[in-house]
């Protein structure tokens, strides 16, 4: 009999206990106090506005978003070759392309719209002049305490991008 007395109160407490979704986000957290930390790039994909892949190359990079809403990204292809002459004023033709072509780096300011999950950078300076001053965004399609992911719906080209961060530690 004190067998079923201890299932029968397992049985209500499993009953009992409320069943959370675990969606990854912390509870009563802000999403820009998530959002707030470095963040390491780890992978990227990309696609056309028809749904097509498009070849991304392997990266290397970083976000960091302040609590005071500065931001600062870039991404640096992993291939990307040294300067011949040790001066990175003297480029050759090729080299100087490859930099321009594979190198992204902006900083600026960020709000947040937490009711569209979407990040809104104000790029102040950019490797790619084009993007400053000009209407960002960036969906947070997932935030853990150790991930990252986030769509770029207007990338270079048009393409949709989704890239993916863990937490610098």
């Amino acid at each position: 009999m004190n067998r079923r007395f201890v299932l029968g109160l397992c049985a209500v407490a499993l009953i009992s206990t409320p069943v959370l979704p675990n969606s990854g986000v912390a509870q009563g957290k802000s999403l820009k106090d998530q959002l707030v930390g470095t963040w390491i790039y780890v992978s990227s994909t990309a696609k056309r506005a028809d749904g097509s892949s498009v070849p991304r190359p392997q990266l290397q990079g970083a976000v960091t978003y302040t609590a005071d809403g500065h931001f600062h990204f870039i991404t640096v292809p992993v291939d990307l070759p040294k300067i011949a002459s040790g001066d990175r004023l003297k480029p050759t033709p090729e080299e100087a392309k490859a930099v321009a072509t594979g190198v992204i780096a902006y900083t600026g300011t960020y709000t947040i719209d937490e009711s569209t999950k979407t990040v809104h950078p104000t790029v102040v300076t950019s490797t790619f002049p084009n993007m400053v001053a000009s209407d960002q965004s960036r969906i947070v399609t997932s935030v853990t305490a150790d991930e990252l992911r986030l769509t770029n719906p207007g990338g270079s080209g048009g393409l949709i991008l989704e890239l993916v961060f863990k937490r610098a530690k």
